[in-house]
């Protein structure tokens, strides 16, 4: 008998530690890819050259430590001006990419969405990243302030 309730106890204590466990709250996950700066107001005045367009740019951090395919991610405004990665485009382990809205010549560091506008708000705006699925990886948001956030 005494062997039958140590056993009890026994049981008893890991389903109650059991359910304790599963009951703590769930941690957010760190996005794989995240926005980490959002350069919104290029410096000087807005004459539309593409210096001054390429001045404005998103810069995507690979938080993990293994190579990510963006191929058909999206970056996405308020407005829904959207730039597409085309084709393989691989951010390895802890990169960054600056996605420009100007012209240029993409490399693994420099992407170019070929604007001859501006697309990032001074006045407030957020930028949306999706990966291929279109599902959301990350969102960074500002107002007037500056011309720059870290996210």
């Amino acid at each position: 008998m005494k062997q039958r309730l140590i056993g009890f106890v026994a049981a008893l204590a890991v389903a109650v530690g059991g359910a304790l466990a599963v009951s703590g709250p769930a941690q957010a996950a760190t996005p794989a890819v995240q926005i980490t700066k959002v350069y919104y107001n290029s410096p000087g005045t807005d004459t539309r050259s593409n210096s001054s367009l390429n001045a404005e740019y998103v810069r995507l951090t690979n938080k993990r430590s293994t190579t990510i395919n963006l191929k058909y991610w999206t970056l996405r405004d308020k407005s829904n001006h959207v730039y597409k990665f085309s084709g393989d485009f691989r951010l390895a382990a802890g990169a960054s990419v600056f996605i420009h809205t100007g012209k240029g010549t993409n490399s693994a560091t420099h992407r170019y969405w070929g604007s001859g506008a501006y697309i990032w708000n001074n006045t407030g705006d957020a930028a949306y990243l999706r990966n291929s699925a279109g599902t959301s990886i990350d969102t960074c948001f500002w107002g007037s302030s500056g011309g720059y956030t870290y996210c």
